[in-house]
């Protein structure tokens, strides 16, 4: 249960246990006054002397046998009554432990015992509460440097083990108080006295660089640290630690076990990266990202079998924004779902007028391999707009199987069976290209430009690439070469048995109508072929 849903649920439970404890005051002060009254009435008129003399002419009726049987009921019932007191005390006690330990639950991390984001949020909210005071203090935003690769090289448990012992590290240098787990890897430092700050920071780098023992053997981890000052930065105290995250990729960016301090430079580029990020979506809602389609030649008749599709932005003034501009943007600000999900579906539906053996090539993100939603979000698509899943072909990269191989395996599974082609893309390029052809099934191969382009030149690209295209003959997987661009780099691939081609030596990537006029073209020629040679025969 989410942390601020907890704590919702302890202070209903609290308020319902101050209720009842209310209800039972009032309760037990009615039945007092009631005994009090039936006490002032028996005294005043000798009601249970009477009683006795009543009992005393009518033994017949064995009433004080009764009477006696009232009396120890009474007795009973006062003694249930005290057990069942002491019963609920008891209740009470367990409850407001377990209350105690949903509000703990609700602002600290399970595993670390940190204070969690919720905690930090109403922290930082206190801290703007108290801004009339002028308190300033520093936000250290850490990250662990290398802690995925021990998550994939030595399982979760080693993990577990090195965020517990990072932990303990951070409280050996700071007041627990002031220690905060944000999620992950990412921690978060508060220090009181800013001047402290940076010294805080570098004791803390030269304590979390060093190694921790697992199983016999040492888990290298480091840190990177970025830190920002209220008010110095940020006008809110929310505001500095978004600084202090930006000064953290800073310092990510410029190495292991930086330190980065927010300044006006950072300033600037948040304060652009955030209109570029307003501009990305703005674009993305408004379909200002449209897929352009680059064609894929089969080397051996010459004619097009396919089109990769790749996204295309242009301003109004006809600017055009790189997608290695665009894409990092949109997969860092988590835009990429969306992106994907437009360009894909109006590939798919323009893709839908080709003629029935044109292929669709689509590249996923290695961020989106992280989805386990991604296949059945694909399959959505294809069912919304109509297009056959035998046509499309979904291009990955190896890095994009390294980040999470359990979770691409259950993907790729997915859009096999239901008849898309996957293709590795980049072959070559990656971590470990051989590792992952044994390890999945892959339609076809993709050699990466970088060879194509310099194997004419290099002997030793060269002979990579006969190495590439002879693996994928001797798999039986087709291979596709990207980069083509010269007549000699055509005739030596496809004299190497390489079977599909793309590069600007066959046309750039084209908008929809023209590839629809492209394809108009390549069929009229083709008739016109197929009628010479039945009038030559």
């Amino acid at each position: 249960m989410p942390a601020p849903h907890l704590a919702m649920t302890a202070a209903r439970t609290a308020i319902i246990m101050r209720l009842s404890a209310s209800k039972a005051t009032w309760q037990g002060l009615g039945l007092a006054l009631i005994g009090i009254l039936f006490f002032a009435f028996a005294q005043k008129y000798d009601a249970f002397e009477a009683v006795i003399r009543f009992a005393d002419t009518h033994e017949a009726y064995e009433l004080d046998e009764i009477l006696l049987a009232i009396v120890i009921i009474g007795i009973l019932s006062i003694v249930y009554g005290i057990l069942r007191i002491w019963d609920l005390r008891t209740e009470r006690r367990h409850r407001q432990m377990a209350e105690r330990q949903v509000d703990w639950m609700a602002l600290h991390d399970q595993l670390t015992g940190l204070k969690n984001r919720h905690s930090l949020d109403r922290t930082l909210a206190a801290y703007d509460r108290k801004a009339s005071a002028k308190r300033s203090f520093s936000l250290l935003v850490i990250d662990l440097d290398g802690f995925k690769r021990i998550n994939d090289l030595n399982g979760h448990h080693a993990g577990d083990l090195v965020l517990q012992v990072v932990a303990e590290r951070l409280r050996e240098q700071v007041p627990d108080t002031n220690i905060f787990r944000l999620g992950g890897d990412e921690f978060l430092v508060i220090v009181d006295t800013p001047s402290m700050a940076a010294p805080v920071a570098r004791a803390l780098l030269q304590s979390l660089n060093q190694p921790v023992p697992y199983q016999g053997v040492s888990l290298d981890i480091g840190a990177s640290i970025g830190l920002a000052t209220w008010p110095d930065n940020g006008g809110k105290a929310v505001d500095c630690l978004r600084d202090a995250d930006a000064a953290m990729y800073a310092a990510k960016a410029a190495g292991r076990g930086v330190l980065r301090a927010f300044d006006k430079e950072m300033a600037e580029r948040l304060r652009a990266r955030g209109l570029a990020e307003r501009n990305l979506r703005h674009a993305i809602a408004y379909d200002g990202i449209k897929p352009f389609y680059q064609p894929i030649i089969d080397l051996h008749s010459g004619k097009v079998c396919g089109f990769e599709a790749l996204a295309r932005w242009y301003l109004e003034d006809g600017t055009a924004i790189l997608p290695l501009e665009f894409i990092p943007l949109a997969e860092e600000s988590g835009l990429i779902m969306e992106l994907t999900d437009r360009l894909l579906r109006q590939a798919c539906e323009e893709a839908g007028h080709w003629p029935k053996d044109i292929t669709l090539s689509f590249n996923i993100s290695p961020v989106q391999l992280q989805d386990k939603l991604l296949g059945l979000r694909i399959l959505r698509i294809l069912m919304e707009t109509g297009f056959d899943p035998r046509r499309l072909e979904i291009e990955i990269t190896e890095t994009a199987l390294i980040n999470d191989i359990q979770t691409a395996a259950t993907i790729l599974s997915e859009l096999r069976t239901a008849g898309i082609s996957v293709a590795l893309d980049d072959f070559g390029t990656g971590y470990s290209s051989l590792a992952q052809l044994s390890n999945f099934s892959f339609d076809k191969i993709k050699i990466d430009r970088s060879f194509v382009a310099s194997f004419k030149d290099q002997e030793r690209q060269e002979k990579i690439v006969k190495a590439i295209v002879g693996l994928g003959i001797g798999l039986d997987v087709p291979t596709t070469a990207e980069g083509i661009e010269t007549s000699d780099q055509l005739a030596s691939l496809a004299g190497m048995g390489c079977t599909y081609g793309q590069g600007y030596l066959f046309g750039r990537a084209l908008p929809a109508d023209e590839v629809r006029r492209l394809l108009e073209q390549e069929s009229e020629t083709s008739l016109r072929n197929t009628i010479a040679v039945s009038a030559q025969a």
